[in-house]
């Protein structure tokens, strides 16, 4: 079920409550406190775009194991943007990129129960029809400058909504080793020079070689040398 909001602090925060089941989306056309990754905000500008929380319930799915929940809503979004003519790629961990712009952020936030991923939040911002971003937005781009015409926000909700379940209901059959694979040959910039910064404030030159299982990225620096990084590890620069 879609449940509609004309403001809200934080999708995320609202997806939490007991009231809400599998399957069910919220959606917020203004959030006060929208977050992404890192901390970082989420800018969207009212009616133009989609900002919203998938709720999902994969007890089936050990904690060890969440990453591929991330994997999944990824492709999911990757799917719609691909029917609608977009080629996208999957910048680790999340974020969703048309060439070297983004489209699409994903916050994904889990709550365990003993050995079991009770619930999964998995809030998207989609940018749809904004035509004009705040100038310290270093990279944006929408679906509308993409394909140069306004697109029916429902219709889009529609889409990726029936995507990011075909995906859910792929990982839940057991179909891991297809859904890992596509992760892989969707993931933006594979196998290409890049630079990435440390916590530390030190950057270096590397090459993506992989994701591990656990979401680690592998990376193999110029001397050739190969390592994984988590999350908060390691930043991928542009």
């Amino acid at each position: 079920m879609i449940y509609r909001f004309p403001i809200l602090p934080s999708t995320n925060d609202e997806a939490v409550k007991p009231c809400y089941g599998e399957g069910d989306i919220i959606v917020a056309e203004r959030q006060t406190a929208g977050r992404g990754q890192r901390g970082h905000r989420w800018e969207s500008a009212e009616q133009q775009n989609l900002t919203f929380t998938l709720v999902l319930e994969p007890t089936f799915l050990e904690p060890a194991r969440q990453f591929l929940l991330s994997e999944a809503v990824a492709l999911g979004v990757r799917d719609m943007l691909s029917e609608y003519g977009i080629t996208a790629r999957i910048k680790w961990t999340n974020d969703i990129y048309v060439g070297d712009r983004k489209i699409a952020g994903i916050l994904i936030e889990h709550k365990l129960q003993g050995a079991a991923i009770a619930r999964t939040i998995a809030g998207i911002g989609l940018n749809v029809n904004q035509m004009a971003f705040s100038a310290d937005l270093p990279n944006p781009i929408s679906m509308r400058q993409a394909r140069h015409f306004e697109f029916d926000r429902e219709e889009v909700l529609a889409c990726l909504g029936s995507h990011l379940m075909a995906r859910y209901e792929q990982l839940r059959g057991g179909d891991v080793e297809s859904l890992q694979e596509d992760y892989h040959e969707n993931l933006f910039r594979l196998g290409a020079l890049n630079w990435f910064a440390l916590p530390d404030g030190r950057r270096f030159r590397g090459t993506i070689r992989g994701v591990e299982p656990s979401g680690a990225l592998r990376v193999e620096d110029e001397k050739r040398v190969e390592r994984s990084y988590l999350f908060k590890e390691i930043e991928f620069l542009l």
